[in-house]
């Protein structure tokens, strides 16, 4: 599983903008959850952690890979 923190996400659409560009990364299995509240996603696939954080970037909101 791989947890991000995405900043700026301020609204139901921008978390269902978030969902869907990381469930478009090719390996993604699962997109667990997105969550303005907490700024995370969580993500499971076989997948980078920079893929994902490119395509959340993409969108013009800024994430970290977490611990």
């Amino acid at each position: 599983m791989i947890r991000l923190h995405v900043e700026g996400m301020s609204c139901g659409h921008c978390e269902a903008a978030v969902r869907e560009a990381l469930a478009g990364v090719p390996g993604v299995e699962r997109v667990i959850t997105v969550d303005r509240s907490t700024q995370e996603a969580l993500v499971e696939g076989r997948i980078s952690a920079e893929s994902l954080r490119q395509a959340v970037e993409a969108l013009g909101y800024r994430a970290r890979v977490m611990d």
